[in-house]
């Protein structure tokens, strides 16, 4: 009798213990979840016998009461896996699942269930893609005297038809592009059923940007006057690209002056925030001009295109397109790719990459265009001269671009009277050493003199100059400085318009200035 004395005595003590050890956990009981997302599945027979099966579901919940609505005292008791059965007449009933969490909490669905033996009538059926997701669909249906419903999506023969109830929504993600047949089934307690079928399409649209890496996306070119354009794995990796994909243009050898290449996109260009195209491309040759156009879907001639040259070889770099001068009020959604555009092919290749709208460029560097409207176009005077960056007034020709620079000679001004401008980094001559510039003056013959200086040493200068053909209209001077010494950082452009005469109030514009050969 002792001895079992000290035996009570023992488990006694180590229930006080264990109680004293595991007050935490009493505590994480009254602050377990609450029940959530609580719902069922309701299938039936199909043998006119009214058994319909209905599989709980939800969140944090430890059992689950059916109260089947058919006048049944006892509401069935499910755990968390499992499923009720229940034999129904024919009719409607408000079923009500109840989940319960460890503390007794509660929530509840409520579910109409209509239990008949003919065959669903009325069904209706809806397919709606996801927004946001091409590969994903939404599916839910209704009838009348249904039960429930199962999908199958045509994807895959092997698949299990996916059940499901009157107000919920089925998401299906398909695997690649292409028609599918999508197939949802009515049941009811009889053997009848009722099919509906509709084919769906899965694309995945081709937007902006173009990256080349998707391999779902049908980069689909649209090539002309003898270039092939494709997609292939990056020959030129490194620097900036270090992308698996890029396009490649072949212009064959005898392609046409204008051979390119269109990209359809699947939606219209939105500039409501950027009008800048920037693209990495690779030249065999620097200097290559890279023509980059916008058009209408659905008529061409509606259309703006901007060119830049390329200022390496070899080598992957950004090239800017501005598009600010852009009518917007048009739509536009294909791109065109030219390279080396006005020049006959002769069998070289380009790569281009990454084509994006982005902001405008920060810098104040050649190509000059003054276009960007967060760029600070400093232009200092002197001599009596003026200048400013305006809105073109002569948008005509070959410039019909937003901005252009004024210089007006006031009257009395000194012969040598003119503007210059500090850019941001020294001109790199290296590789062309020919400037274009867009002028526009109100007399022919007049001296267009360029002249570049270092931007700590006046005395370090070159200089070239040029005489206008027409007057009051845009013409494009070329200033040749070939063999310039690229070693002495030029980094001030001056401009001097009618040089070596005497000021008389005329005004000047010059624009899209930029290295070429």
């Amino acid at each position: 009798m002792k001895r079992l004395k000290y035996i009570i005595t023992f488990v006694f003590a180590a229930l006080l213990l264990g109680c004293s050890e595991d007050e935490s956990s009493l505590d994480s009981l009254t602050g377990s979840a609450a029940p959530s997302d609580i719902s069922a599945l309701f299938t039936i027979t199909q043998d006119n016998t009214g058994v319909v099966t209905i599989t709980p579901s939800g969140q944090a919940v430890t059992k689950y009461e059916v109260y089947f609505g058919d006048g049944t005292e006892e509401p069935g008791e499910v755990r968390p896996g499992g499923r009720a059965m229940h034999t129904y007449a024919e009719g409607i009933y408000n079923v009500k699942v109840v989940g319960y969490n460890l503390n007794g909490d509660t929530a509840e669905y409520n579910h109409e269930l209509t239990v008949s033996f003919i065959a669903p009538e009325n069904l209706s059926v809806d397919i709606i893609p996801v927004t946001g997701d091409a590969f994903s669909i939404d599916v839910e249906a209704s009838a009348d005297y249904e039960a429930f419903f199962e999908v199958t999506y045509g994807e895959d023969p092997a698949q299990e038809p996916v059940q499901f109830n009157e107000g919920q929504v089925i998401r299906h993600t398909y695997g690649s592009i292409g028609t599918y047949t999508v197939t949802v089934t009515a049941f009811s307690g009889g053997a009848a059923t009722t099919v509906y079928t509709e084919e769906v399409t899965i694309t995945n649209p081709l937007l902006l940007p173009i990256t080349f890496e998707n391999s779902t996306l049908n980069y689909e070119f649209g090539d002309f006057g003898g270039a092939y354009t494709t997609v292939i794995d990056n020959p030129a990796s490194g620097g900036i690209n270090t992308s698996a994909k890029v396009g490649s243009q072949l212009r064959t050898a005898g392609s046409q002056v204008w051979a390119g290449t269109s990209i359809a996109l699947d939606e219209i260009i939105d500039f409501s925030e950027f009008n800048h195209f920037r693209m990495k491309v690779w030249s065999p040759q620097a200097g290559i001009p890279v023509t980059l156009k916008i058009e209408n879907l659905a008529n061409s001639d509606i259309n703006h295109e901007v060119e830049v040259l390329t200022t390496v070889a070899n080598q992957w770099e950004y090239i800017y397109f501005d598009f600010s001068g852009t009518d917007f009020s048009q739509e536009y959604g294909r791109l065109v790719i030219f390279f080396n555009l006005n020049t006959s092919g002769a069998g070289e290749t380009y790569y281009f990459d990454d084509i994006a709208l982005v902001p405008a460029p920060e810098s104040l560097t050649l190509p000059l265009t003054f276009e960007y409207a967060s760029v600070n176009y400093i232009v200092d005077e002197f001599g009596g001269a003026y200048g400013d960056k305006v809105t073109n007034p002569h948008q005509e020709g070959i410039n019909t671009s937003a901005n252009v620079c004024q210089v007006v000679k006031t009257a009395g001004a000194e012969v040598y009277a003119g503007v210059v401008i500090p850019l941001e980094a020294p001109v790199d001559f290296s590789s062309q050493q020919k400037v274009k510039m867009k002028v526009w003056s109100p007399q022919a013959g007049i001296t267009v003199l360029m002249k570049f200086e270092n931007l700590n040493d006046a005395g370090i200068n070159v200089e070239v100059p040029v005489t206008t053909t027409t007057a009051n209209q845009w013409e494009e001077l070329t200033f040749d400085f070939t063999g310039i010494n690229n070693a002495n950082n030029y980094q001030k452009l001056v401009v001097f318009f009618d040089f070596n005469v005497a000021g008389t109030g005329a005004t000047y514009y010059f624009d899209d200035v930029q290295l070429s050969n």
